[in-house]
């Protein structure tokens, strides 16, 4: 049974069930449903998502996700792109969020499609910040080379989990050093990093650091930290529920560690407060230089 700081309210707002029809409607996927994100009841509610490109089937089979899984049919569209861009329009957003499922299928990993639509964004909506959540493209320098073609404002690429546990999460133990060998080069060519992990898989407050300070020593400077919740009874069980108190805990080593921010609670999730967190670090970062 989840802990009481765990249970949400349904939705009730009108413009809840407007934006899940809208999207609906133009055939747009989101990882705040796809993904059954806790914080979509709020985010829908404030007109706000986190928009899911390349299809809602992902070519790996990582236990942790809700995300269907299987062989895409679904190419890359500009229809995507533009209608992706009208919801924007309408929806007024100044700072938008998008992610992918992963497609080893395809020969650049759908590098190209994040760089469409962010070029196309930027055409069509005058001063938009974007920030975008990458796949690791497995880690192929033309697929990482596209994405500079159109760099966002954060680079986000999620770590999930301690390294240790990478198998359990059925992940292969080497995949771990290459999401950090992406976040690196990211970092290297100059743009705003960004990484997450999710808590209570099994893993130990000494690998949780470990972790953080790997992120920490490539450059990372924005970190989520969230509560691992198990979204079907086929996925990974939940191995421990963290107290809000633990999630303060993480915050405070973080930032004592040198993140520029950290957002650590039980419901946070990637794109939480992204908008927020962005203006901190720009600031944080115009006033060193």
């Amino acid at each position: 049974m989840k802990p009481e700081w765990l249970r949400t309210e349904l939705p009730d707002k009108k413009e809840f069930f407007w934006l899940r029809k809208r999207l609906r409607n133009a055939k747009l996927h989101t990882i705040c449903e796809d993904a059954r994100c806790p914080n979509i009841g709020y985010c829908f509610s404030q007109k706000t998502a986190t928009f899911l490109i390349l299809g809602d089937i992902c070519t790996r089979n990582c236990s942790f996700c809700a995300v269907k899984k299987g062989k895409p049919r679904e190419k890359p569209t500009t229809k995507e792109i533009v209608e992706i861009t009208k919801l924007v329009k309408e929806l007024a957003l100044e700072y938008v969020v998008i992610t992918s499922v992963t497609r080893d299928d395809l020969e650049d990993g759908g590098a190209s499609q994040y760089r469409d639509l962010t070029n196309y964004l930027r055409k069509e909506i005058k001063n938009v910040m974007i920030e975008i959540l990458i796949p690791d493209f497995q880690n192929k320098k033309e697929s990482l080379e596209i994405i500079l073609e159109a760099p966002p404002e954060i680079l986000n690429h999620n770590i999930e989990t301690v390294k240790r546990l990478y198998n359990e999460i059925k992940r292969p133990e080497s995949f771990y050093d290459r999401s950090l060998n992406v976040l690196k080069y990211y970092y290297e060519k100059g743009l705003i990093t960004k990484s997450g992990i999710m808590v209570g898989l099994g893993e130990s407050l000494d690998e949780i650091k470990k972790t953080m300070e790997d992120l920490l020593n490539i450059g990372v400077k924005i970190l989520t930290i969230g509560q691992y919740l198990q979204p079907t009874k086929k996925n990974h069980p939940v191995i421990k529920y963290y107290h809000p108190d633990e999630f303060e805990e993480f915050k405070e080593i973080g930032e004592k560690m040198g993140f520029l921010e950290v957002v650590s609670g039980p419901f946070v999730r990637s794109s939480y407060k992204a908008k927020e967190s962005y203006f901190k670090v720009k600031n944080v970062i115009s006033n060193i230089q």
